[in-house]
């Protein structure tokens, strides 16, 4: 397989480092950068449908979308 990881060993024969091909690398990142983009709206809106829950068992009136909208 061309440009496969490469492995530093220590004289244990212990793995130590890693290197990795540029674009392997960069691939990786792309995909990381998504993914965290993605975990931070999930995220939102887990936040945002417990507070509509907490507010539901509270009583509290909630702005609709109407009122946030204007």
């Amino acid at each position: 397989m061309a440009g496969a990881l490469k492995y530093i060993v220590d004289d244990s024969g212990n793995k130590t480092s890693v290197l990795v091909p540029v674009k392997l690398w960069e691939d990786l990142n792309s995909n990381y950068e998504k993914l965290q983009a993605k975990l931070a709206i999930l995220s939102g809106l887990r936040d945002g449908l417990a507070e509509v829950k907490k507010s539901k068992k509270s009583g509290k009136k909630m702005q609709t979308l109407k009122e946030f909208l204007k």
